[in-house]
């Protein structure tokens, strides 16, 4: 076991602006190969330049890839953000991954403008894990969610009682499995709705393809940790598997991280059963590629309050003329996907370094 080389804490941003410059100086010391795709229309919250920035860290031959993605849901990009500068920084972590012989590919900013603007979906109001749709073919169809829109998304904010009652009236018949699942297992009729999945792929969806064509499509295998946050117990990681419902590919999941992966497609999980999601890519992209993934999900606040702030959020976003509850929405959206103190940066970089050296212990064995 390596010891965690130093104090994480300072590898964390206060805004996306200095979350990339804290990544592109970090991957430039470690010597990586740096690329920059520019966002070809959206602008950032204080008008700056959006893009995804990508690091790639060892021999362009090597037959294994560990793929480290943040910010796929925005505002989720602070934690995954300071996980990545932190692994870049860890010299013990890369020369664990050059004696393996394993290649890293670290992509910063999946979805740069929710992660500037304090978002969690993209300009579009596009959920990115709900937007990896074929959508040449017929769409999925949530019943529940049509159900809850008008009252997921007031008139007024904060929500009157009644507002409140149909919830409660709505988790009374059917439980709260069901309300997760209709809130945010995705949706495609109501493009102005939480956890909407489009209709055709966005920038992120293209961009995240090409770097897997380029930099993952020859390899042997493949590792992907995609971070995340918002679900479960403050500080705690877990492991949700991010692969197709095949049992012989979630035991290799659990062979990688340990029999705690859970899976939303066997109820596991604290995540819903979710469609569009962006692994899928993997196969679609590198379809002679072993490919083995989890999203690392990192619990913050009680799942009530994450709900809320992503229906303030959406809110604001249908009422721009409700400037007023601007900053108070946003310092929420910030706080349910990202706790900012000491101790909790220091347990997610731990559980994140973890995950990863798993990665490339097993990437490096094949």
């Amino acid at each position: 076991m390596i010891d965690d080389p130093s104090d994480p804490v300072a590898e964390f941003s206060a805004s996306y602006a200095e979350a990339r410059d804290k990544f592109l100086a970090a991957a430039t010391a470690r010597g990586a190969l740096i690329e920059r795709h520019v966002h070809p229309h959206a602008r950032g919250a204080q008008d700056e330049p959006l893009s995804m920035d990508v690091a790639f860290i060892g021999r362009t031959d090597a037959k294994t890839l560990l793929l480290l993605t943040s910010g796929t849901h925005g505002v989720e990009g602070f934690c995954g953000s300071g996980c990545q500068v932190a692994l870049l920084r860890d010299d013990a972590f890369a020369d664990a991954a050059r004696a393996a012989g394993v290649a890293t590919l670290l992509v910063h900013a999946v979805n740069p403008y929710g992660f500037s603007h304090l978002r969690r979906v993209n300009e579009d109001n596009v959920d990115l894990n709900r937007n990896f749709h074929d959508f040449q073919g017929p769409l999925p169809v949530n019943a529940g969610y049509a159900e809850l829109h008008a009252t997921l998304l007031p008139a007024q904010w904060p929500p009157a009682a009644e507002n409140r009652a149909a919830i409660g009236a709505f988790l009374a018949r059917k439980g709260p499995q069901a309300y997760q699942a209709a809130v945010s297992g995705g949706q495609h009729a109501f493009p102005d709705g939480l956890f909407y999945g489009g209709t055709r792929p966005t920038w992120s969806n293209d961009t995240v393809r090409a770097l897997l064509r380029q930099h993952a499509a020859s390899r042997t295998a493949l590792g992907w940790i995609d971070f995340h946050t918002g679900l479960g117990p403050a500080a705690h990681g877990e492991k949700i598997y991010a692969g197709r419902n095949q049992p012989e590919d979630l035991a290799r999941a659990r062979r990688w991280w340990g029999p705690e992966v859970t899976s939303f497609h066997d109820g596991s999980s604290t995540s819903a059963e979710l469609t569009g999601v962006m692994y899928l890519a993997a196969y679609q992209e590198c379809p002679g590629t072993e490919y083995t993934g989890i999203a690392l999900e990192y619990g913050t606040v009680p799942l009530e309050r994450v709900f809320d702030a992503l229906r303030a959020d959406h809110w604001l976003h249908n009422h721009p003329e409700s400037a007023a509850q601007q900053e108070a929405i946003h310092r929420e959206m910030r706080e349910a996907f990202f706790i900012d103190t000491p101790e909790w940066k220091r347990a997610v970089v731990s559980q994140a370094r973890a995950a990863a050296l798993a990665a490339i212990h097993h990437l490096g064995g094949l």
